[in-house]
């Protein structure tokens, strides 16, 4: 899972402004990151553009996924990750990004800015931080948990039993359990 940008735009009636944006073009060669880094400001306001205000989407580019989030008040966000990146956890992150930045840059600016006179330092920290959304999303954090449970009782369950031998079974030759419990187990548990 991997975010490569993070970019706040103004959808203005007449152009869409970047105001500020954060990349991390790392894994791409040295020769090419300027390159890549060009392409996606390009596709973060084309995709702010063709949005409208009041509405999110995702946008599918081979490998990558583009989440935009375009608000009523013209500003805009735009994550741009890989496939494996949640979608809920990336239009988070954007929500967040644009409340914190609505309150920290006037709105006068907005129309105006760029990325050289907007002052918005938060951005690469923000990019930063959600690189691994388990550790920023609080739901992903205790999903991921709730998975790594359920993988070790399904391992601990195979454990005890012997192979080749299944649970119904056991059940079946079990002299402890009375025949409600037996019927219980066949009609309630795994049916």
């Amino acid at each position: 899972m991997k975010l490569y940008s993070l970019s706040v735009l103004y959808k203005g009636e007449a152009k869409v402004v970047l105001l500020k944006a954060a990349y991390d073009v790392s894994s791409f060669s040295f020769f090419q990151r300027s390159s890549v880094q060009e392409f996606m400001t390009f596709t973060s306001q084309l995709i702010v553009e063709r949005s409208s205000k009041g509405t999110r989407a995702s946008v599918k580019e081979q490998d990558y996924l583009c989440h935009v989030y375009v608000r009523n008040d013209s500003l805009a966000g735009v994550v741009i990750a890989d496939n494996e990146y949640p979608s809920r956890v990336a239009f988070t992150l954007l929500e967040k990004v644009l409340d914190e930045f609505s309150k920290q840059v006037d709105r006068i600016d907005w129309p105006v800015g760029s990325p050289a006179t907007i002052h918005y330092p938060a951005l690469d920290g923000h990019l930063s931080r959600y690189q691994n959304p388990r550790e920023a999303d609080p739901m992903t954090k205790v999903q991921a948990e709730l998975d790594e449970t359920k993988i070790i009782l399904h391992n601990t369950m195979e454990s005890l039993l012997e192979r080749g031998e299944k649970l119904d079974d056991l059940v079946s030759k079990s002299e402890v359990l009375g025949t409600q419990s037996k019927a219980f187990y066949k009609t309630k548990i795994f049916n």
